[in-house]
């Protein structure tokens, strides 16, 4: 398992730095002008010193590497100085920035990432929480009354767009029963107890809009799996040796049935980090979601290239995560 790992992060430093290069040429070559916006009197003079000082008149490749030295080199080195304080060199490197804001992308990145975690990152915690136990019920009691109260939750969690239920949830809590905030505040900072509970009020909806979205998608895999091997010949042999029903089910069905729902939900962990772009402009969470949206409507390349790369690096990540978890989950899988 270990000669495993290493190779596949061995792997993954090409396949990234492919990635990286794919990211960078679309974008690049997107019908983008950072002066676009600039009023029409200024003159083309100004407006190519201003390319020249985003850096836009060097060559394509030049570019490229450049952004490879800053996200690889210049990024990693301001972080560990900011956590161990020690200093690297003179301390006057070039970060990545924001065309729009002029500030280093990480730092954005960094002061949106716990609004969509608080948000995002609970809303898919409680979302697998609940569907494993739902989706064992339901293969379990297969065609009972919860099995289908729970397919028809899921399929209409599913199948409805995360707006309109957004939206719903507004109408209903926020403007009718006035029980909870419909924008997100993300200057309140929990410092009392009543604060925590204004905290509590404003992440409802949000977050049961998602977990609703999250419950339905997991749920149905781990049914699905479910039922596939509870039918299975080392299931009938568990019960004619008379090993409990509960050990049969929690131990040796659930155990083989999630190693295909763990793919579902390792691929899924980087969509905490992306953000839920459409939940995030309803309920107006200032988070990575909305970063990435007003970045795109502003034409903000180096942005928008930084936020992609981090989301492909993520999900290489959980790939490779999820396929250690094989080997753990099945001790028939071996990879040496």
């Amino acid at each position: 398992m270990f000669n495993f790992t290493l190779r596949r992060l061995f792997f993954a430093v090409p396949t990234l730095l492919v990635i990286s290069f794919v990211i960078f040429a679309l974008l690049d070559l997107a019908p983008n002008n950072p002066t676009g916006d600039l009023p029409l009197t200024i003159p083309p003079e100004v407006r190519e010193q201003i390319r020249a000082a985003l850096g836009l008149d060097q060559p394509f490749l030049i570019r490229y590497l450049r952004w490879l030295h800053q996200f690889f080199v210049n990024e990693p080195l301001n972080i560990l100085e900011q956590i161990t304080g020690w200093r690297f060199g003179d301390g006057h490197r070039l970060r990545v920035l924001s065309w729009a804001t002029r500030s280093p992308v990480v730092d954005l990145v960094v002061q949106r990432m716990p609004q969509t975690l608080w948000v995002v990152g609970l809303s898919y915690l409680f979302g697998v929480l609940l569907a494993i136990p739902i989706g064992v019920l339901s293969a379990y009691k297969q065609y009972s009354i919860f099995d289908q109260i729970g397919t028809f939750i899921s399929m209409v969690g599913y199948s409805v767009p995360t707006f309109f239920t957004g939206v719903l949830l507004i109408v209903v809590f926020s403007s009718y029963l006035h029980w909870f905030p419909s924008v997100y505040d993300t200057n309140l900072r929990v410092t009392d107890w009543s604060s925590f509970v204004s905290q509590i009020k404003q992440m409802f909806l949000p977050v049961t809009v998602l977990t609703l979205y999250n419950v339905s998608h997991i749920s149905r895999f781990v049914r699905a799996s479910m039922l596939d091997n509870l039918h299975q010949d080392y299931v009938r042999t568990a019960r004619a040796k008379g090993v409990k029903e509960k050990t049969v089910l929690l131990v040796h069905v659930l155990r083989n049935s999630l190693i295909p729902v763990v793919t579902v939900i390792a691929l899924g962990v980087p969509t905490i980090f992306s953000g839920a772009i459409i939940t995030e402009q309803v309920f107006r969470v200032n988070g990575l979601g909305q970063l990435l949206i007003v970045a795109v409507q502003g034409g903000d390349i180096p942005m928008v290239q930084t936020l992609t790369f981090i989301f492909a690096v993520l999900i290489v990540l959980f790939n490779l995560i999820a396929d250690v978890l094989y080997g753990i989950l099945d001790p028939r899988i071996r990879y040496d």
